[in-house]
């Protein structure tokens, strides 16, 4: 009778993981967005969202509101993201 495999090893990927981590390098350090962060009024905060999405479409430039918060006196504190071009 043939012998069934056992799970694979995660020694490799241990090692892989723990090599990262001990070169500190931060999670963003090949990202290639380009990030601006805006705090508006709610009403201006949907146009510049807008503007984004206009000017750089979603499917060429991967555009999106990467994060947002609703701040004291009605302001909206949010991040627009986009790739540098559409190539």
């Amino acid at each position: 009778m043939n012998k069934i495999p056992g799970p694979p090893s995660f020694d490799g990927l241990k090692r892989r993981i723990e090599r990262h981590r001990a070169e500190g390098t931060p999670r963003t350090s090949g990202d290639r967005f380009v990030r601006e962060t805006y705090r508006l009024a709610l009403l201006d905060a949907r146009a510049k969202a807008r503007e984004w999405f206009a000017e750089y479409p979603k499917a060429a430039y991967w555009t999106e509101v990467e994060s947002w918060r609703q701040l004291d006196n009605d302001q909206i504190e949010f991040t627009m993201r986009r790739l540098p071009s559409a190539d």
